[in-house]
């Protein structure tokens, strides 16, 4: 299906969604995170991201509390970003463990793009900040040759934000080989024209796009914390397990309507992994998701933060592009996040009832 023939059906297939209860509801998840170092050398530091600080229309982080034994905890954070850092501290000779527990509430977020409202603008310098070029996500060179070409039949900011999305959904795929959830290296992805990936590849080329095109737009890191009750079985967890549940979402920001919610990456996700798996485009499971997904999320997800090129506090190594996955570092260096043979954690979630 091309783009233009796509466009004109979405307004079928959106009226045929309904949403479901929970849609109307704030849900609360109790998010519990425990990370030890195996065979630490010197002093140890373990890093853990927080839920996202401050409120949005789709979260609200209610406690954090951590614990480190032997050592010493505390909260850092950078608020351009929203980004909250549980940072430890071990001395030589300590069994380095940390946890965090969190609570954190949720709302199903969508945004009408057919009626705009009254949306709180941001400070100029927020904007700013988003439209940015970082380490991984430059704004220049074949980024804005491409986002240029993508956005050249667009009329308007809504246009330029849905021409991006669309292009993505068609142009990139799903690599399950992909470790973790990628690096988001997009200037070596449209280089190369290997635009497979994970979230953090996929949606990290939204974003640089966008703020290539003039858009303001971010990632949002976070994780999996429930099934979905939309009918997507591939984009939900799928147990209360959810140490490898990471996932990482994007915002465009849109005059008229505010902060906007995409996911071209979970569309790829779906194509690939919803039951029975390797789906078309033309698939109509696939085409509501591709509606939907431009313009909401279903918030069985928690974000962390909006952050790029991480200085990890107190650490003698260097920025990491995103934080995502917790962190530590030894006195022999920084430990590899995905590697469990020297580095374990185990993150999992429930919600929590009413009154609880």
């Amino acid at each position: 299906m091309n783009r233009r023939d796509f466009l004109r059906s979405t307004g079928a297939v959106a009226a045929g969604l309904a949403l479901p209860r929970r849609d109307r509801a704030w849900r609360t998840f109790e998010i519990s995170t425990r990370v030890e170092v195996l065979t630490p050398s010197g002093t140890t530091r373990i890093w853990v991201p927080a839920p996202l600080l401050g409120a949005t229309p789709y979260q609200k982080t209610l406690t954090n509390t951590f614990h480190a034994p032997g050592g010493t905890a505390r909260m850092v954070e950078r608020a351009p970003d929203s980004l909250g850092i549980i940072a430890a501290e071990f001395p030589a000779g300590v069994n380095p463990i940390l946890t965090v527990t969190s609570r954190v509430a949720t709302h199903n977020h969508a945004v009408d793009l057919a009626a705009p409202r009254q949306a709180r603008k941001p400070r100029r310098a927020e904007l700013e900040h988003f439209l940015r070029p970082t380490t991984l996500l430059p704004t220049d060179g074949v980024v804005k040759t491409t986002a240029t070409e993508i956005t050249s039949g667009a009329a308007t900011d809504v246009e330029k934000a849905r021409a991006i999305y669309e292009w993505i959904v068609e142009h990139t795929f799903r690599n399950p080989k992909t470790r973790g959830c990628g690096l988001g290296d997009i200037r070596f992805m449209l280089e190369t024209g290997d635009l497979g990936g994970k979230c953090a590849d996929l949606n990290a080329l939204y974003v640089g796009l966008a703020r290539a095109a003039g858009l303001p737009a971010r990632d949002v890191y976070g994780i999996r914390v429930g099934k979905s009750e939309m009918g997507f079985k591939s984009l939900g967890a799928s147990s209360d397990h959810v140490t490898k549940a990471q996932h990482c979402r994007a915002e465009v920001y849109l005059g008229g309507y505010g902060w906007i919610p995409v996911d071209p990456a979970d569309v790829r996700k779906l194509v690939l992994e919803e039951p029975p798996g390797n789906h078309s485009l033309d698939d109509e499971v696939v085409k509501q998701a591709r509606v939907r997904l431009f313009g909401s999320w279903e918030m069985n997800w928690i974000a962390y933060n909006f952050a790029h090129d991480v200085a990890l506090p107190g650490s003698n190594g260097e920025a990491v592009a995103f934080l995502m996955y917790p962190q530590a570092e030894t006195g022999d260096g920084r430990r590899d996040a995905l590697d469990p043979d020297n580095f374990r954690y185990e993150i999992t979630a429930r919600e929590i009832a009413p009154g609880e």
